[in-house]
């Protein structure tokens, strides 16, 4: 069941959201029209789960084109929702633009809940009552701010939207699209999805939030995370900026498996490589995205010619220690997203997978003829050689394997780094963040670690 959140620019729906869910995911700034795409957030009343949309402020009378995209992902959010709700200024009262929402709400089937925000204090619930005019029903005063009136707000979107609730989703792979701004990222998941879901323009920082979006590929349930852009944090312009980065940052975190997305026309810049650490470091599975290879595949004067593929392959593998896959796409023309797909959902499968102890045992001993470990320095290992007795995984998310041996001090760097590159070669892990714990036979608590950075 889904709820959405409209209303004219500035007047506090997102700080409403951030107050009903009890999150700071939406972006809240005081300037107007920070919210531009239709964002869905989880929210739970009373042991009630139900959705809210926020969208962006609509402006009939803008006439700017993202202003015209803004109306369409409103209209759009309406259109997906079972509940509307309305949020005004009580302070402002009654201005053109709210006329206009109340009007396409009353044509509308959807049920509506007109919500006067700003009323911080007692003293301000009469405002409420100038917005009776509207014709939509008993308006509600409340406060983002000060959560005076939230309670009311939700006990009646519970009651309006009656019977049945949203099942929490099991086994479904979240997807993140990260990347530098205007590389393409939103065009990539329109076409994942195919439709305009979120707005796509040729001004570099057009998406703000972290847009969550369902995707069903064939029987797999994905998440999709479009995110804004993650410029060097010398260049983040303003608070704005700095927000929005941080949530793409915290997407990061919250995904399986996170495709950082790339303008092939540049190559894999150092920025990119940059986003690609962030999220391996937040535990994703990640691979690397070329988009825009149409124009590769045609190369003009205007692209500086056609890339090197193999070249930015060998430098992602020399720079990035998880050697994630370097794959091309173009949202363009819809050329290989199906297989990017397919390999999105493929890592989140290693991701959550699990080795059985005999096939890890059969590795160690094969890895061990293949090299034998190092032998200890008088210091630290008395001249005797390091033994791997024994291999187990023992989590998920990301995979994590315990060795025993005789000694933790015997472990070289190299060594270790050694036995990860074989596991990921063995087991198809590139691009997998994976944690090796060496384990002390006989010192169960004492734990050495060759983590994925």
């Amino acid at each position: 069941m889904k709820v959405a959140i409209v209303g004219y620019p500035n007047v506090g729906k997102s700080s409403l959201i951030n107050r009903l869910t009890g999150t700071r995911e939406a972006v809240v700034h005081e300037r107007p029209g920070v919210t531009r795409d239709r964002k869905e957030l989880d929210c739970e009343w009373n042991g009630r789960l139900f959705t809210l949309i926020d969208t962006g402020g609509v402006d009939f009378e803008d006439e700017d084109p993202l202003a015209g995209s803004i109306r369409d992902q409103a209209r759009a959010g309406i259109a997906d929702a079972d509940v509307a709700v309305l949020v005004v200024d009580a302070r402002a009262g009654v201005r053109p633009g709210d006329e206009e929402m109340a009007d396409l709400l009353r044509r509308s089937p959807l049920p509506v809940i007109v919500a006067a925000n700003k009323c911080d204090s007692v003293a301000d619930l009469p405002l409420a009552a100038d917005f009776h005019r509207l014709g939509l029903g008993e308006p509600l005063a409340v406060s983002a701010t000060q959560g005076l009136g939230s309670g009311d707000l939700l006990d009646r979107i519970v009651e309006l939207l009656g019977e049945g609730e949203n099942e929490p989703e099991e086994g479904t792979v979240r997807l993140a699209v990260i990347g530098r701004p205007n590389v393409g990222k939103s065009s990539l998941v329109n076409r994942f999805l195919g439709e305009e879901r979120v707005i796509v323009s040729e001004v570099a920082g057009t998406t703000r939030d972290a847009i969550d979006m369902p995707l069903l590929v064939g029987d797999r349930k994905l998440i999709l995370v479009d995110t804004a852009g993650m410029r060097r944090q010398s260049k983040v312009a303003d608070s704005v900026e700095y927000y929005t980065a941080l949530r793409s940052q915290r997407a990061a975190e919250r995904a399986d498996v996170a495709l950082v997305v790339c303008d092939a026309n540049d190559g894999v810049t150092a920025q990119d490589l940059r986003i690609a650490e962030l999220a391996m470091k937040a535990g994703c599975a990640t691979a690397i995205v070329l988009n825009k290879w149409d124009m590769q595949e045609h190369p003009d004067s205007d692209t500086g010619g056609r890339l090197d593929l193999d070249h930015e392959r060998g430098r992602v593998a020399e720079k990035l220690r998880l050697r994630p896959r370097v794959l091309t796409v173009s949202a363009k023309t819809g050329r290989h997203v199906a297989r990017l797909l397919s390999e999105a959902i493929a890592l989140g499968d290693r991701m959550a997978g699990r080795i059985p102890t005999p096939e890890l045992n059969r590795f160690l001993s094969e890895t061990v003829q293949a090299r034998q470990p190092p032998v200890g320095s008088r210091r630290g290992g008395s001249g005797h050689r390091l033994k791997l007795i024994y291999m187990a995984q023992i989590g998920e998310r990301p995979p994590r394997f315990a060795i025993q041996v005789n000694s933790r001090t015997r472990v070289t760097r190299d060594y270790a780094y050694f036995l990860e590159n074989r596991l990921r070669a063995r087991y198809a892990m590139d691009g997998i963040p994976l944690i090796i714990d060496f384990v002390e036979r006989g010192q169960r608590g004492q734990r050495g670690r060759a983590r994925a950075a």
